[in-house]
Parts: C-alpha cells; structure tokens; sequence
C-alpha cells in the first residue's frame, strides 16, 4: 500500500489472536487517526495469531456490518484466497509483525514507483587471473556478473607478460561476458583486445601510443597520481587519435593521500566536464579495516553526483566480499537521490545490515498482561531493548521470565517460578529450540536489531530466509475449532 488517501472515511477489520490483542489496539488508535479510517479489532479464539489459516479465520469470522477492507496476518498471505471466496469484502495480508502495520499502510519505508534505475556501471575485477584455472576464473566471473558487474576485468599480475590472456578472455567473451583487461603492458593488452575485451585498463604514457592500434575504449591515469602528471597530454594525445577515454585520477587510501584523490576528481571533472570518467573504489573499501557497503554507497553517491559513470572494484579481503551486491543496491539508492535532490533516507534498507532501520518494545507491562492472559505451556521470547542493553524476555501461561544472559534465563525456567516445580515440556528438542531463539534474541540485543520469534533476523541483502520451527513442530500448536 502506499496512498494514504485511499483509507480515509473507510471501515477496516483487522483480525488477529489473543496473544497481539492489547499491542495492536494501541497501533491501531494512532494509525486509524493519522489515516482517518475507522475500524474493527476480530480477535479469534486463539492465542497466537501466526496459527491461524485462511480457512480457519473463515469459520471463525464475523464481518461488521460496513466492512471496507479485512486484513488478516502476514502468516496468512498463502492461501488467502480460502477467505477471499467466502467474503464479499476485499481481503489483504499485512505484516508479520504487528508493529510494522504503520509501514504497511504508507507510513514508513515505502519504495518510490520509479525506483530501481541506475547510471552506473559497475567493473568487477578477477585479481590475480594468471594465477588462477579456467574453471576458476569462469566461476568467479559468474557470481560477479549475478552480483551486478556489468563488466568483468581481467586482472593481470605487473612486472611479467601473461601469455594465457588472450584464452582467457576469449573463454569469457564466448560465454557471453563483457570483457577489460587491467594491465600496463602493451603485449597483454593487445592480445586480450584481439580476443575480445572491449575496455583496457590503464594507459598513461608508457604505452598510450600502443593504444592507438587497439581499437577500443581506454581508462587514461595519470604518470604521477598526486600531481596528475602526465595526465592532460595522454588525454590530448589519445582523444587527438580518435580514440574513446574514460579518466580515471585514482583514489588513495585513508593515510596515502585520500581527501586529496577525491579533490582530484572533482579538479579532473572541472578541467574536463564533458569527459567519461572511471573510480576504483576498492582501493578504499579493500584497504580500510571497515564493513564495506557504508564505504561503497558514500563513494558511489561521491561518484552519482560528480558524473563518474563507471567503478571498478574487487571482492577479495573478507570484509569487502560482496563489494559489488553493494554497490549494485547503492547505485540504485544514488540514482535515485541524486536525481530528486533527497537524501537517500527511508528509501532502501537492503544496506542495513548491522542494525535495523528501528527497533520496537512490548515494554514490560504489555507482557505481563501477556502472561496473565495466556493458557497454553508454549514459550514466546521477546528481545526488549528500552533501558541498558536489553533483556531476553520468556513469556508463557502464568510465568513472565526475563534476563540479559540466556544461561541464567534457562537456568530460571528449569528450576520454575517458585524454585520447585519444574516446568513439565522441555525435552531436548524443545530446550534445543528454546536455545536457538534465545541465542537470536541476544545477537538482536547485542546489535540493536529487531527480533521476532520464528523470524530470520534482518541482515538487509545478506539474510537467509528462515523456516518457522516453533509452528511445524507441536501438532498442539495447529488452531482447531475448540482452541
């Protein structure tokens, strides 16, 4: 959903179990005033609303009279449609989590229409070819390429001549790559251009007049980086022989020069405003003891705004591993900023990896209310983050648990509330469960993500979807008409 107008005047029922049932009427009461709708709240005899199906909530369902719109649980998207044919009202799934109804509803993050084009192309280079097997290289130009290269770069190693350059490049221009080759010497180059690369990778002038014989792009650096000597002659001389550049004054590390390379783009962008021009990030991200998607989207919103349409970059140290998923995603976010003049804010989260756009509590009263109203044994773990660091909260019929160390909360539970009547279904399948989830809660402590039991954490473009273990586990658990 993203028009807020379209709610305003209408009747909205939200259906969902005993469990959510105090949380979400006080969502609900700032949501409906903000959006100006009015609504109903369906709770279902049932405590925990992600047991419910489609085909359940229809025999359990009374419809107010005046109903615009029905919204059931996330968990309820499949098969939707059981409760869409025995309804006239239209039907839609919300979210998961109860507390994120704001963002569903246009509140919150919402990607723009026209999001997702970019200008940038992105060079992902092999490092070290010569060093590696066909199959290898192969491999690595494939994951690069699903990773967003548009261009795979052949890295070859200074200071010797690659005599398996040209099959190299061959192999990938016939499985359908775009090839450049990065090399200084004239005799790799040529032999990689006539297999096919279609971008070399550098010329300055040890061997710009070589270039004049390839027939395809150049990316031209200067003779001396600091001073950007020789750099104006080499362009003078190629662009005078016809052939394509694109400039590239290159980036230095932090402690090697870097405020000064980047004011050298800028002095290089200025001196020739019409010019192509390239930036190797990874002499950055690969080089600074960082997590290295903050470092690729600031340089690749340093380039959107300066008009630098290529980036070349590598994968290689740990940290830096998926370089180029994130400079895919941040091409995308600075397309898009850059081009409506706002900052790239509320607009994609696939970068936050390490913590979550926000975190939302139950609070502690809320979960007393929770434990008083519960009937089943089952446990619900909440990660409450309002004071200090935090605590792991074990909710279940009459026992409200919490603690920051999920040893001492186990080691509570096992003893019972009074120290003497132990709790009677904690098998080993189910302590192992318990144990897992506790574990998540305290990694979502530890990083100020938000934790949802049965729920993968948010890891942005790096999360792993997460198979619901609690639900499939305990037949007792599946909702019936009695529950």
């Amino acid at each position: 959903m993203s028009n807020r107008s379209e709610f305003r005047g209408k009747q909205i029922l939200f259906v969902t179990g005993r469990l959510a049932e105090h949380g979400l009427k006080e969502v609900l009461e700032h949501l409906s005033q903000k959006l100006e709708f009015s609504y109903h709240l369906a709770v279902m005899p049932i405590t925990v609303a992600a047991l419910m199906t489609p085909a359940w909530i229809a025999r359990h369902l009374t419809i107010p009279s005046g109903t615009n719109l029905i919204v059931v649980p996330g968990y309820c998207a499949q098969n939707l449609e059981d409760l869409q044919k025995t309804v006239d009202v239209p039907v839609e799934a919300g979210p998961h989590d109860l507390r994120k109804l704001p963002q569903h509803f246009g509140l919150g993050h919402q990607q723009p229409h026209d999001y997702g084009h970019y200008d940038i192309e992105i060079l992902g280079e092999i490092n070290h070819a010569p060093r590696l097997s066909k199959s290898e290289i192969l491999l690595q130009a494939e994951l690069l390429k699903e990773s967003g290269a548009d261009i795979i770069d052949i890295g070859c190693d200074p200071g010797s001549t690659w005599s398996g350059v040209g099959e190299c490049v061959k192999e990938l221009v016939d499985a359908g790559f775009k090839v450049s080759v990065d090399s200084l010497n004239p005799d790799e180059i040529a032999a990689a251009v006539r297999s096919g690369a279609s971008l070399v990778l550098s010329v300055n002038s040890s061997n710009r007049d070589a270039a004049v014989d390839w027939g395809v792009p150049v990316v031209v650096i200067p003779d001396d980086f600091a001073t950007l000597g020789g750099l104006d002659d080499t362009i003078e001389f190629l662009t005078s022989a016809g052939i394509p550049i694109r400039i590239d004054p290159i980036l230095e590390p932090i402690g090697c020069g870097f405020a000064a390379s980047l004011e050298r783009y800028i002095q290089v962008r200025r001196r020739y405003p019409d010019a192509e021009m390239m930036m190797g990030i990874g002499n950055l991200s690969e080089l600074t003891d960082v997590d290295s998607a903050g470092i690729n989207m600031l340089l690749i919103g340093i380039c959107q705004e300066l008009g630098i349409r290529s980036v070349l970059t590598t994968q290689v140290i740990n940290w830096a591993r998926s370089s180029v998923r994130e400079c895919d995603i941040a091409r995308q976010m600075a397309y898009h900023s850059v081009n409506k003049g706002i900052p790239p804010k509320h607009l994609e989260t696939r970068l936050l990896t390490l913590r979550d756009e926000e975190v939302t509590s139950f609070g502690e009263e809320a979960l007393d209310k929770l434990a008083s109203a519960i009937k089943d044994s089952n446990y619900r773990i909440y990660a409450e983050q309002d004071q200090g660091p935090g605590e792991i909260h074990l909710v279940s019929a009459g026992v409200h648990l919490s603690d920051t160390d999920p040893f001492k909360l186990f080691e509570r539970l096992l003893m019972g509330e009074d120290q003497s009547t132990p709790p009677h279904n904690l098998d080993a399948s189910h302590s192992f469960y318990l144990g897992y989830e506790m574990a998540k809660a305290l990694t979502a402590l530890t990083l100020s993500k938000q934790y949802v039991q049965d729920e993968a954490l948010d890891w942005g473009y790096l999360t792993r979807a997460e198979k619901s273990h609690r639900l499939s586990r305990h037949r007792t658990d599946k909702p019936s008409d009695n529950t």
